[in-house]
Formats: structure tokens, C-alpha cells, sequence
């Protein structure tokens, strides 16, 4: 328990910084788990939203399972109907909030002008300075948000695919946040059974993915070739 609890403030100090450098941040930065039991191979992709009977008429479900099959027929699924899919694709989703203080420094100049060039254009620190007089507490907004996308077999029912994505930042809107998660999520699909990894995803452009380490060009699947790249 004490462990979960020391990752989860780390998560949230990692997410803080993140907002407070929201300036320069150019990647949204998802963590993507999969299980798979996936037999690859197989040329009939075809597949169906499946709902909880309290879900059948939910618009905002309606609305991520537009972005999603967006992403699963950049790998060759088909949505059909229900009773003509071998695959059945149910959602599960969510946005958490949380509130996180981060110690700031106030920075003070010990050369005040005329001496140091208060103001002007050639000092370099400012009017602030570069040494610090104190911190003072600020306290940020931190919105996490969370996708996950289970496949099975309509006629066994047997799970075959389990991805789950999760993000944080000062983003409040889970529907802004949807088309990275599910990017993130199908990138690469099939991943292995159990691999754990880091996509990053330019901000502003959910259709395209980047990251430090490439997918080889000989492996690379229709999501690779659009720019996919992740961390595993």
C-alpha cells in the first residue's frame, strides 16, 4: 500500500511539472499496457461495439467508439453488424482530478540598478535575479485519463486482446484527451502479452505518433508507417 501511495504522489509531481512546462511540451506522453492472447494471422478482422445494457443509448460512448474504429481500420478491421463480427470490442474509460503543490522558487537580484542593468535588455536574469529569496507553494489542477479496449471472440467469448492507456496533464476535457489515448492505445497493434510502454504523440496532431526509439521499417504495421514510434 505505502508503495502505491509514493507512486501515485510521483505520478501526480511528474504530471505538475508537466503542466508548469506546458510551454514547451510538444508530445502528449501515454503509458500503454496490453495483454494479448492474439493469433495473428488471421484475414477476417471483423468486428462490433459491444454494450452494457445501461450504455445503449450513452452519446459520449457513441462519440470514443467513432475515434476508435478510426484507429482499428489502420489494421485491417472491419466494423459489421453484431451477429456477422468475429470479434466483439467493448470500452471502458474515465478522467480522474486531482490537485498537486509544487514548491516554486522567488528568485531577487543582489545588484540592484544602476549597477546590474535592472531591466534592461542586456541583463540576463531580469529584474529577478539569479539567486533564490524563498519558495512559495502553488498548488496545479491534474487531470488523468483513461482508456481501455478489450477484444473477444463473439462465438467463445474467449478475451483475446486487453490494452489499456492512461495520461495525465492540465487537460480537463476527456473528450479532447480520447483521440490520443486511442492512438496511443492500437499503435503497433498487436502488441505482446504483457508489454508495458511509453508513446509519445505530437501535440495537436493525434493522427501521428513520435518517439525516441523507431519500429523497424521491415515490421512496421499501418500506424508505424504514419509516424508511430514508442518507448518499450
Amino acid at each position: 500500500m505505502t508503495t502505491n501511495i509514493w507512486t501515485r504522489r510521483a505520478m501526480l509531481l511528474l504530471a505538475a511539472l508537466s503542466v508548469l512546462l506546458s510551454g514547451c511540451t510538444t508530445y502528449v506522453t501515454t503509458q500503454v499496457t496490453a495483454f494479448s492472447d492474439w493469433s495473428g494471422g488471421d484475414a477476417a478482422r471483423t468486428y462490433a461495439f459491444t454494450r452494457e445494457p445501461d450504455q445503449r443509448n450513452n452519446l459520449e460512448l457513441t462519440t470514443y467508439e467513432r475515434i476508435i474504429a478510426n484507429e482499428l481500420a489502420t489494421h485491417a478491421f472491419r466494423q459489421v453488424d453484431g451477429n456477422d463480427a468475429r470479434y466483439l470490442v467493448g470500452l471502458s474509460y474515465g478522467i480522474r482530478s486531482d490537485m498537486v503543490t509544487v514548491a516554486e522558487p522567488v528568485y531577487y537580484n543582489p545588484w540592484p540598478a544602476p549597477y546590474w542593468g535592472w531591466g534592461r535588455p542586456y541583463d540576463p536574469w531580469g529584474p529577478w535575479g539569479p539567486f533564490p529569496a524563498g519558495y512559495v507553494n502553488q498548488s496545479y489542477p491534474i487531470f488523468t485519463h483513461l482508456l481501455g479496449v478489450r477484444i473477444t471472440e463473439r462465438a467463445t467469448g474467449k478475451e483475446v486482446y486487453n490494452v489499456t492507456a492512461r495520461n495525465s496533464g492540465g487537460e480537463s476535457s476527456l473528450v479532447r484527451a480520447m483521440p490520443y489515448l486511442a492512438r496511443s492505445a492500437l499503435a503497433d497493434f498487436p502488441l505482446g502479452n504483457g508489454v508495458v510502454r511509453t508513446v509519445k504523440i505530437p501535440l495537436g496532431n493525434s493522427a501521428g505518433a513520435s518517439n525516441e526509439t523507431a519500429v523497424p521499417a521491415a515490421a512496421a504495421s499501418p500506424a508505424a508507417a504514419s509516424g508511430a514510434k514508442a518507448v518499450q
